[in-house]
């Protein structure tokens, strides 16, 4: 006999409501003035409670921060993973879809937020745990798509996951946000020419 499906109490649906609103506002103050500049009390006083109130549900500034940046890098994961799926498409048209989209997001996103891509900034350099997770599963759909490709006869790999980690490394250029901004134009090839080099290397094995 299976046990059927539970559901939440109140004072559950209390407590992931007050953690969205804490997050919500938190990255409210992330965009208009910095996460460096925001403080537990600013966020606990916009919301009318105690800083107190606030680290009853996050132990401290670094995990709201980690917190907000893992909702921004899930919405890049759905919209990689999105595309990873999308039909009709060969592997190899779907892997350049993936890399453009990930190129596009993070400059997207360090033009119309830079305060918050200093938290995110922030957060490769501290190498928060959230950060090296975001970096795996993207990795894992590259891989899959990889996957799919050799067993299309259109990719000639011998470890798809290997062949992703290259992959991965070798458009970090192209998609972290400290790279973007801190790095000028010229020193890399144009991403189209980069991501035919690396299709061409997937196909020849």
């Amino acid at each position: 006999m299976t046990a059927g499906p539970t559901s939440l109490t109140q004072d559950e649906v209390s407590s992931s409501t007050t953690r969205c609103r804490i997050l919500a506002t938190a990255e409210r103050f992330f965009r208009e003035i910095g996460y460096q500049k925001t403080t537990v009390a600013d966020i606990a006083k916009t919301l009318g409670m105690s800083p107190a109130n606030v680290y009853r549900f996050f132990d401290s500034k670094k995990s709201i921060n980690e917190a907000v940046v893992e909702r921004l890098i899930g919405e890049v994961e759905t919209l990689i993973s999105r595309v990873a799926d999308r039909p009709g498409l060969s592997a190899s048209e779907r892997m350049r879809e993936i890399i453009l989209a990930l190129h596009r997001d993070s400059i997207e996103r360090i033009t119309a937020h830079p305060r918050i891509h200093e938290m995110v900034e922030a957060g490769m350099t501290e190498s928060w745990e959230v950060c090296h997770h975001h970096v795996e599963r993207i990795t894992a759909v590259l891989a899959r798509v990889i996957a799919e490709g050799k067993a299309a006869g259109e990719f000639r790999v011998a470890d798809p996951a290997h062949a992703a980690g290259c992959i991965q490394t070798a458009i970090l250029r192209y998609c972290h946000p400290v790279l973007i901004v801190r790095c000028p134009g010229d020193v890399a090839p144009p991403i189209d020419g980069m991501i035919d080099f690396l299709l061409g290397g997937l196909r020849a094995g």
